[in-house]
């Protein structure tokens, strides 16, 4: 499959670029500096600001799928929809955020008393995108939230998915990035969750 991947360079992006190549695809991989992509089979390393929409459409122009892996405070979800449908690209799936997950009946984690301040803004930049993904009636959309910590680990490939509310377990709520690749690439190859939110965690 024929896959963009904006972001390609980043922690997240750079395991999602691995994952899919170690299964055979065909990764446009996006970033500001091509330099910072990793050089790996079917990875094809492409410079270009995502500010930059006329050239960014073409790029994306004749892929199966986009991924979107970038942080949600420096990217503008509208431009990003708009140059995903001008393209003429059927699928885009984006890697989301855990603040925007519940924790009880209508209380998000974001709300909670103890959420770092520090990952606030983009917590909730991540339910602005979240909700304008939700009013999108066109394009065919998916966005998988990680569970709460989300770090650097093993690709184990054991993990549950979820929907809309924060998987926790005995050790509390957590997913590798690596684990995290997985099962965007399941989605990817294999649509279970069209037009929905879904999350991953142990």
């Amino acid at each position: 499959m024929k896959i963009a991947l904006i972001g390609a360079s980043g922690n997240v992006g750079s395991r999602i670029a691995a994952e899919l190549s170690r299964r055979g695809h065909e990764i446009t991989a996006i970033a500001r500096k091509a330099a910072k992509i990793s050089t790996l089979p079917g990875v094809k390393p492409t410079a270009v600001d995502i500010a930059n929409t006329d050239a960014l459409v073409l790029i994306l122009k004749g892929h199966a799928a986009v991924i979107s892996s970038v942080h949600f405070v420096d990217s503008d979800p509208d431009q990003l929809i708009r140059s995903v449908k001008a393209a003429g690209v059927p699928r885009y799936l984006v890697v989301g955020g855990a603040g925007s997950l519940q924790v009880a009946p209508g209380k998000l984690l974001v709300d909670s008393p103890d959420f770092p301040k520090e990952y606030e803004t983009e917590a909730r930049a991540g339910g602005v995108f979240l909700d304008r993904l939700r009013a999108e009636k066109d394009l065919n959309w998916t966005f998988l939230s990680p569970s709460a910590l989300f770090t650097a680990g093993e690709r184990t490939g054991s993990f549950r998915l979820g929907k809309d509310t924060l998987l926790i377990n005995g050790k509390g709520s957590s997913i590798s990035f690596e684990d995290y690749a997985i099962a965007l690439a399941d989605e990817v190859e294999k649509p279970k969750h069209p037009r929905q939110r879904f999350t991953v965690g142990y």
